[in-house]
């Protein structure tokens, strides 16, 4: 472990030890990545009381609803391989559904509304007890759907934040119709969590090896510091059933952060569907606080827009965040109950600063491709004057605007000569952009949102003044 957010290591450990010492809780243990690197990992009092065997950064866990980040990872992968389409109806993969009652239509529950949790769909399988000392649930969708009659839509899409465990639940079913695996954990073991590298993670039946390594779940406290054993929970895959260390969802937060560097890995999941799961989908709060992305969801706090998700299930809670501008996040598994995605926080927001107070690294310049050299320069309305710039920047042609210089348009090619389209986040995104020759040959124009921009070049005084790249366009 090196590099500026590892000096923070006893901070970090002091962050968690109090933790689990306020919380009067049996244990914890969490991690620290700065980008690809784990820049600290550490646990704090006991992975199981009555064998005093202590908590440590390679004991085994319940993540419960993190799980939905990977369900929903694995619903993209289909979704970039034309195997699925988000706004498919879930009642086209799950004809079942077809006899559901009450409520509103069926048909309006789509892959994507349920990844977003909008669908309006009811949040647990039908004869869900949680309130039990013995949880009574559903865990597995063959189950769930032998029962479809009694599986309704209470609110109508897009009105509000529903989560759904239900409809995770439903999406890890669609994986499996959808990829033709046998089962949901079969299709994850192989085409994300092995990939990355993520040995110790798994569902039931965990392996022996990570059975020796596991926690203990714990009750809450309630009127004594000796904690109760949580009663165990049933099978339960999509929504929440994997098991991990704090290590592997560092490894899996890498990944997320991995999507916004210059050349990212584009193995699992492409880094721009990575990013459109990040990205927001809706506000759930009027503070402007909360939005909800595709699996994920993120909470602003001090000016700082944490992507994250958290868990809780019984004996078991779970917080992972991350900070896309200065490529850290944190991750924390607690055997009871605790406020674990506020510990994330917390110790994120300490990396932060950290990365935040190292020297930048100066990025070498990619070379401008031969072919974009004739498109760059000065653009002009020739009614009103409005001024663009085409410039190659970060490794991307890019079409700015001089009053709003942040917000730099990539355009990406369209496959037809000198054409290209606006890229992803923009009012103008899919939009064309269509530079215009002349007869010599030189780009004397672009035409953009149903106007032509003349392109600006240098006075060319053996031409008698006439700017060089002026004029109209060839045909």
């Amino acid at each position: 472990m090196s590099g500026p957010v590892a000096g923070g290591a006893a901070e970090f450990e002091a962050k968690l030890a109090t933790f689990v010492k306020e919380n009067r809780i049996a244990g914890a243990a969490a991690s620290v990545v700065h980008r690809d690197e784990r820049a600290w990992a550490g646990g704090a009092g006991f992975a199981d009381i009555a064998s005093g065997r202590s908590a440590e950064p390679d004991t085994v866990y319940r993540i419960a609803s993190i799980t939905k980040t990977i369900t929903g990872t694995a619903i993209m992968q289909l979704r970039d391989a034309h195997a699925l389409d988000l706004d498919d109806p879930a009642v086209q993969w799950l004809p079942e559904l077809a006899v559901s009652g009450g409520g509103q239509p069926i048909g309006r529950v789509t892959i994507r509304r349920l990844l977003s949790h909008e669908s309006g769909l009811m949040g647990d399988p039908p004869g869900s007890e949680w309130a039990n000392k013995e949880p009574r649930y559903a865990g597995v969708a063959a189950v769930t759907l032998a029962r479809a009659e009694e599986i309704f839509v209470a609110i109508g899409p897009n009105l509000q934040p529903k989560y759904s465990n239900l409809g995770y639940q439903l999406l890890g079913e669609i994986v499996r119709r959808a990829s033709g695996y046998e089962d949901y954990p079969s299709y994850v073991r192989q085409q994300i969590l092995a990939p990355l590298g993520m040995a110790d993670s798994a569902f039931d039946p965990v392996p022996q090896a990570l059975a020796a390594r596991s926690a203990t779940g714990y009750e809450g406290r309630s009127f004594s510091d000796e904690l109760d054993v949580a009663a165990p929970m049933t099978n339960i895959w999509a929504e929440g059933g994997l098991w991990s260390t704090v290590g592997d969802l560092g490894r899996w937060l890498s990944f997320q952060l991995d999507a916004y560097r210059d050349q990212p890995r584009e193995s699992v999941l492409s880094a721009a569907s990575r990013r459109e799961m990040h990205k927001p989908r809706y506000l759930s709060d009027e503070s402007w606080t909360l939005a909800w992305g595709i699996s994920w969801y993120a909470v602003r706090k001090d000016d700082v827009t944490w992507v994250q998700h958290s868990g809780n299930v019984h004996g078991f809670s779970s917080g992972a965040c991350f900070d896309r501008e200065h490529g850290v996040g944190a991750a924390v598994l607690v055997n009871g109950v605790a406020d674990a995605p506020g510990l994330a926080m917390e110790l994120a927001a300490a990396a932060r600063r950290l990365a935040a107070a190292s020297v930048p690294a100066v990025p070498t310049a990619v070379p401008t491709p031969a072919q974009y050299r004739p498109l760059l320069g000065l653009y002009v309305l020739p009614v009103g004057g409005g001024l663009r710039r085409v410039e190659w920047r970060d490794g991307d042609l890019a079409f700015i605007s001089p009053n709003y210089p942040d917000q730099a348009m990539s355009l990406t090619p369209s496959g037809e000569p000198d054409t290209f389209t606006v890229g992803a986040g923009f009012r103008d995104s899919g939009e064309r952009v269509c530079f215009q020759r002349m007869p010599d040959g030189q780009v004397g124009s672009l035409r953009f949102g149903g106007g032509t921009l003349l392109r600006l070049g240098p006075v060319d005084e053996a031409a008698g003044g006439t700017p060089a790249g002026a004029g109209p366009p060839a045909g």
